[in-house]
């Protein structure tokens, strides 16, 4: 039955593509254009390698200016957030503790 509704039913299904890979299942860096034979596993790591220390070069590093007054205002942001939470906490906890006692007095339990 399945061999009169799919005469290639006997062929394997078509591999699927895999992330990176094109509607027509081929290798991305086939589809790039490139060209030999694939390279192992150390060819790719070197390969890598080099394009990180190009990548690098292109980099800009900032000044020693800006990286003082970077962090000076993140430790200045970091001392700010770490105030406001302390008191934040210090509120709620003495809310927390005024009703619970509030509640007790109410209901008449010790």
């Amino acid at each position: 039955m399945d061999d009169i509704e799919n005469p290639d039913a006997s062929l394997p299904p078509p591999r699927t593509a895999r992330f990176g890979e094109g509607t027509e299942g081929k290798g991305a860096r086939r589809e790039r254009g490139l060209s030999g034979p694939r390279v192992g596993p150390l060819g790719r790591m070197g390969q890598f390698l080099r394009d990180v220390r190009a990548e690098m070069r292109r980099v800009s590093w900032p000044s020693v200016k800006e990286v003082k007054n970077t962090t000076i205002i993140t430790l200045i942001a970091v001392i700010f957030f770490a105030i406001y939470l302390f008191l934040v906490d210090r509120i709620w906890s003495f809310l927390i503790l005024e009703l619970n006692q509030l509640l007790n007095w109410l209901t008449g339990s010790a």
